[in-house]
């Protein structure tokens, strides 16, 4: 794996890379990470901390720096995974399409194939992930819930940390044109 020179900004687009995907990949990956939310926190309760499909939302949006794509990424993983879960549906669906145009509007401007870069904007796109799924359920639901940072840090970087090496084995699928 090659880094673009050691600078973290890109002076254009056309400088960053755009990646494309087999058909497949971006069917199973996404499916298999929601899978995973609803399936292995009922065997492995320590797991439960992991947001896979939000990782892979951040992964797929980065990497083909389209924030249409991103935009549907996000959307269609959210609705999925609201479905398969308890929550209101499209609560998911709204934070994760906000994730997915963010994270691509950030990939058009920086060198995403920089692990700390990427280690960084995941953990930030986790806190804008909880922050505005805290704010979402209070002003549309009307409901409490509690927004507890100091939770909400360390889960961050332990989805960050888990996230860099789930961009490197998805990194290993991609087509770079």
């Amino acid at each position: 794996m090659s880094y673009s020179g050691g600078h973290i900004l890109l002076s254009s687009q056309r400088e960053g890379q755009v990646s494309q995907f087999p058909a497949w990949v971006m069917v199973v990956v996404p499916l298999a990470a929601i899978l995973f939310q609803v399936y292995v926190p009922l065997f492995f309760e320590f797991l439960s901390f992991l947001e896979m499909p939000l990782l892979v939302v951040v992964y797929f949006a980065l990497t083909r720096r389209s924030q249409v794509s991103g935009l549907f990424v996000g959307a269609l993983v959210g609705l999925a995974q609201d479905s398969l879960s308890k929550n209101p549906l499209g609560m998911l669906g709204i934070v994760n399409t906000l994730v997915g145009y963010f994270a691509a509007s950030v990939g058009l401007r920086l060198d995403v194939e920089h692990p700390l870069i990427r280690l960084l904007l995941t953990f930030f796109f986790f806190l804008f992930h909880q922050f505005f799924y805290w704010l979402m359920v209070r002003a549309l639901l009307g409901q409490q819930l509690e927004f507890d940072a100091e939770r909400a840090l360390v889960l961050g970087l332990l989805n960050a940390v888990v996230g860099i090496s789930l961009f490197h084995f998805l990194d290993k699928l991609r087509k770079t044109t």
